[in-house]
């Protein structure tokens, strides 16, 4: 059964609601935004996400979390959310997969996270920043973001879901759509996710690829 992989304060009852044969995955659904982040030497230095969750999940996450009973969520309200999510997330190196040569870019610790509801809907912002900036030229870098477990669905938002900040010129940014977007997961068994080993990658499938090619 996923453990820190639940992100915030429903850790406990969106656990248990896992453990129901009837539950199909993904339990919770997140649209992403995502900017990349350059120096003035043209380093990649950090990204940026903004994730949207699902009503559902938004709803049980923020309740009783309007204090002042406004009818409105404040940052100062949905503090405490906001750290325990960018705490297990961190733990879960933010479910972000960057790759430069093919190697895997290491992240610091966060920064800049906070919280709103925007249309009944928990949105969370927060900067990652990269242990050793680099540049990408000659190199694409990619960048993917998907829960392994599948517990959690990540899905681009509409518009424009990545872009590059201050990228030197020339930079070029592709989208490549995930391969199991039509596979038929609702039809599998919660049994079938909790025999899967550790090192499954079962989400991999569902998550869309970005490449960045600089010159």
């Amino acid at each position: 059964m996923p453990s820190l992989r639940l992100l915030a304060l429903c850790v406990l009852a969106l656990a248990g609601a896992a453990s129901r044969p009837a539950a199909a995955h993904p339990h919770v659904q997140v649209e992403t935004e995502t900017l990349l982040l350059h120096d003035a030497g043209g380093q990649v230095t950090a990204f940026q996400h903004v994730w949207t969750f699902d009503e559902m999940y938004s709803s049980f996450a923020t309740q009783g979390l309007d204090k002042n009973r406004d009818g409105q969520f404040s940052r100062e309200e949905l503090a405490e959310l906001t750290q325990v999510n960018v705490e297990h997330l961190g733990q879960q190196k933010f479910f972000t997969v960057l790759r430069h040569e093919r190697r895997f870019v290491s992240f610091g610790a966060v920064r800049d996270a906070w919280s709103e509801v925007v249309g009944g809907k928990l949105r969370l912002h927060f900067t990652v920043p990269l242990v050793t900036p680099f540049r990408a030229a000659g190199r694409p870098l990619t960048v993917e973001v998907y829960d392994p477990d599948y517990f959690v669905a990540f899905v681009p938002a509409d518009g424009e879901p990545m872009r590059l900040m201050a990228a030197p010129a020339g930079c070029r940014l592709d989208y490549t759509p995930p391969k199991g977007s039509n596979l038929a997961v609702g039809t599998l068994s919660e049994s079938f996710f909790q025999a899967l080993g550790a090192n499954s990658n079962f989400g991999q499938q569902f998550a869309g690829r970005f490449t960045v090619n600089c010159p």
